[in-house]
């Protein structure tokens, strides 16, 4: 039987309104702290009303546009190491994940692609500076994660981890009324990325049977919330916790061959992650389909059985009816163009990672030839 390892927040405050313990969790243990966030969230309503009692915490604020770069982790670092011994992180994953590595990052000496996974030769000590993370979007988990996941698209083309155990935040703060308000695009990409975290990790064979009761729990919450994502505070608080739980599981017992390839196509593209996974989950729900490995049909059996025993079809024909069908915007339908160079590099570069089989090339073509215009 497989073994798991969960490592988690020391604290994690959940619940509308959750945000509004950020001031006295502050104000108890005083230090210069640098906030990280987004546009969106700092032209918001919230932020309006937070920051007359946050301004005066804050030695200054980084507004973070897209997935961070190594180059813009070492811009951070030179810039306020020294002066910072908090961090807070308010926004969606690309906030969170560029504020965990600042933290890191700020207490090591070297270059942040020397420490990154893939292309690096250094490990990370596990100094820390603290953080708190507040997700303004459901999908990543990085509340929860060990990881900070950071793209070079200029040095060595790779999308990777920094990753160690001590970057789990110290607090999250789960405020499911954070999410209210984004475009229902966003919410959707973000949402099929919580549910494609769940899966792979339910389906990894390195997964215990503590991490896949998580893992279904996390799924049953998504199907309650996809049909109304950002219409209902129901929906709202369901699919945060299934993104939290997608974060511990994923750390738990790893994912597959979905982000096995969806890491590569995120150093070449620009793409948004959640609706990269989500367009090859589509294609891969077929391809388990037809899979006659023992572990996975007990597996798919068992989830059928937990999550829709009323199911008149397979449970992944199930699924993808149900992802399509209720789906508040169709993620699959954009125009999303590979050329050859690209689709060779994805396959060159992507792996099974924790799958039950090893996903041979022509099976892994067909998955980004299914989800991408190959021009």
């Amino acid at each position: 039987m497989s073994s798991s390892l969960m490592i988690a927040n020391r604290q994690t405050w959940f619940g509308a309104g959750s945000i509004s313990h950020l001031i006295p969790l502050l104000a108890a243990e005083p230090e210069p702290t640098l906030l990280f966030s987004c546009r969106s969230f700092l032209g918001g309503g919230v932020y309006a009303e937070l920051a007359p009692a946050l301004s005066p915490w804050l030695v200054g604020t980084e507004v973070v546009g897209h997935e961070a770069s190594p180059e813009d982790v070492d811009r951070w670092v030179a810039r306020w190491r020294g002066n910072v011994r908090r961090v807070v992180a308010i926004g969606g994953g690309s906030v969170l994940d560029a504020a965990k590595a600042f933290a890191a990052l700020a207490e090591h000496p070297l270059p942040t692609l020397r420490y990154m996974e893939k292309v690096g030769d250094s490990r990370l000590s596990g100094s820390m500076l603290p953080l708190i993370a507040i997700p303004t979007t459901a999908g990543t988990g990085s509340e929860a994660t060990q990881n900070a996941v950071i793209t070079d698209t200029r040095i060595a083309k790779v999308k990777a981890s920094l990753r160690h155990p001590n970057m789990v935040p110290q607090v999250a703060m789960l405020d499911p009324q954070l999410l209210a308000g984004a475009p229902d695009r966003v919410s959707a990409f973000c949402a099929i990325d919580a549910f494609t975290h769940l899966f792979e990790s339910y389906l990894s064979k390195t997964a215990s049977s503590l991490s896949r009761e998580m893992s279904l729990t996390g799924m049953r919450l998504f199907l309650h919330a996809w049909p109304e994502l950002n219409r209902s505070d129901g929906a709202r608080e369901a699919i945060m916790q299934a993104s939290y739980l997608g974060g511990l599981t994923l750390s738990m017992a790893g994912l597959g061959v979905i982000h096995g390839i969806a890491g590569e196509i995120g150093a070449l593209r620009a793409y948004h992650h959640g609706q990269v996974c989500g367009r090859l989950l589509l294609p891969f729900l077929a391809l388990l389909a037809e899979s006659g490995q023992p572990r996975q049909r007990t597996l798919m059996a068992e989830l059928s059985e937990r999550l829709f025993p009323q199911a008149q079809s397979g449970p992944e024909r199930y699924l993808m009816d149900v992802i399509t069908r209720h789906a508040v915007a169709p993620f699959w339908q954009d125009d999303l163009p590979l050329s050859h160079e690209e689709l060779a590099i994805g396959l060159n570069k992507s792996n099974s990672k924790n799958a039950w089989l090893d996903y041979s090339p022509a099976q892994r073509r067909t998955l980004i030839e299914a989800a991408f215009r190959i021009e």
